[in-house]
């Protein structure tokens, strides 16, 4: 998870160096699923709450005088938590009255996801005990007022409004062996891509990896995905594809189904990635003039890459980031390492929300309101007040997400009986 550069100075040239010169550095999330009732004490979302509590009697001038980052004075009714969990997040005490819609909730269905969440070692460290009692409640509203308190996140300007988009799980048709229409391979994480993993040195990158490959003694980018294109990779073959564009939309999503030609169906998910950072494509599209900026939703993208056969190539190419899988034995996983929950799980950007927390969100639309599980990340998935909405397998699926984009507000729910009234 990134640290706040601002409260550890002297480290601050170094870091800035280090991220310039890296060009090709990428963040990683590994899955970190939980042993069976497994409890992990104390959570780190209480550690940093009673940390922050002891400023509570400090003034707005006092805040802002020790913290070189403060470019404006502290605003009484929320103050900014800066810890390892909550990074760079702004916090705003609310209740459950406040929170749009919450009595039409499925608290029942809203608990489930969270106790399934609970089977992985991040929500465990942030809710501890209430994971065990979240098994045990026979009336979820009543937990879920009674054990939580809602805070309203705000980005770095002070704006609570976002945006909120969808992902699903794609199907893809492609064959074990290379043959007629079947001509796109979809790749194993390469032999010779090297991780570096940097904690060792700098700690508080401890979420982040380095990649790239050697050539001769020196670490140089790993191949684009336009040089992939023409460069043979060190790298097992998944299967081919008989689409490059289903391939380029998979990455885009993470995880999918494969459909061979022999009937089976096989899972594949999100491996590694080959460092460079991800572009999108409808920006490009948009950038060239060949679409608007309202005309950007996935389906409008596809019919105009199908149309365009002779620039597929160009407008891919753009986007330089690529996705390396691996087989599952389950359908679409996310970061935290367990099965996504269609209109429950959400993919955040974790500088701001750590992976494992239940948030609700409010998307101003018709069931859009809602408790939601921080499971997943993207490499779109920028800022405090943005998700990305998992939204199920299948055509309809699909539909939703090309055409999901609302104005988003989110509240973190966070355990009642170590949240201080000064936060």
């Amino acid at each position: 998870m990134q640290f706040n550069i601002s409260i550890i100075p002297p480290m601050k040239s170094a870091i800035y160096s280090l991220l310039t010169a890296l060009l090709f550095f990428g963040c990683s999330n590994m899955p970190e699923v939980a042993q069976k009732d497994e409890i992990i004490m104390p959570s780190e979302i209480k550690q940093c709450i009673e940390e922050n509590a002891t400023k509570s009697d400090d003034t707005s001038e006092e805040v802002a005088q020790n913290d070189e980052s403060a470019s404006e004075a502290v605003s009484d009714d929320y103050q900014k938590v800066s810890c390892s969990s909550l990074p760079k997040t702004h916090l705003k005490k609310s209740s459950f009255k406040e929170l749009p819609k919450w009595e039409k909730e499925d608290y029942s269905s809203a608990l489930k996801a969270f106790v399934e969440s609970c089977n992985t070692k991040k929500t465990q460290k942030m809710y501890g005990d209430l994971c065990v009692k979240a098994k045990n409640t026979k009336n979820a509203k009543e937990f879920l007022q009674q054990e939580f308190e809602p805070y309203e996140i705000k980005n770095e300007k002070k704006k609570n409004e976002g945006l909120l988009t969808g992902y699903y799980e794609p199907l893809l048709n492609a064959s074990l062996t290379k043959h007629g229409k079947y001509q796109y391979p979809i790749y194993n994480t390469p032999d010779d891509l090297i991780t570096v993993d940097l904690s060792s040195i700098y700690p508080a990158l401890k979420d982040y990896r380095l990649r790239g490959r050697l050539k001769g003694k020196k670490l140089v980018p790993y191949y684009t995905r336009k040089e992939t294109s023409s460069n043979h990779i060190n790298a097992d073959i998944i299967c081919y594809s008989d689409s490059k564009l289903d391939i380029f939309f998979l990455e885009i999503q993470g995880s999918g189904r494969v459909l061979l030609d022999t009937g089976e169906t096989m899972f594949i998910g999100f491996d590694n990635q080959n460092g460079h950072k991800y572009r999108a494509i409808g920006r490009y599209l948009v950038k060239i003039k060949e679409l608007k900026i309202e005309d950007v939703t996935l389906q409008n993208i596809k019919k105009w890459l199908i149309a365009h056969p002779d620039r597929v190539d160009e407008v891919l190419n753009y986007n330089e980031s690529v996705v390396y899988f691996e087989q599952r034995d389950k359908a679409a996983t996310g970061s935290l390492g367990i099965e996504l929950t269609a209109n429950r799980s959400i993919a955040v950007d974790q500088r701001y929300i750590p992976l494992g927390s239940m948030l609700y969100l409010d998307a101003g639309k018709d069931n859009m309101n809602r408790v939601v599980l921080a499971q997943d990340t993207g490499g779109a998935i920028k800022g405090a007040v943005r998700a990305d909405m998992f939204l199920g397998y299948g055509e309809e699926a699909m539909n939703r997400a090309g055409e999901l984009k609302a104005a988003l507000k989110l509240w973190i729910l966070l355990p009642k009986n170590v949240v201080v009234s000064s936060l």
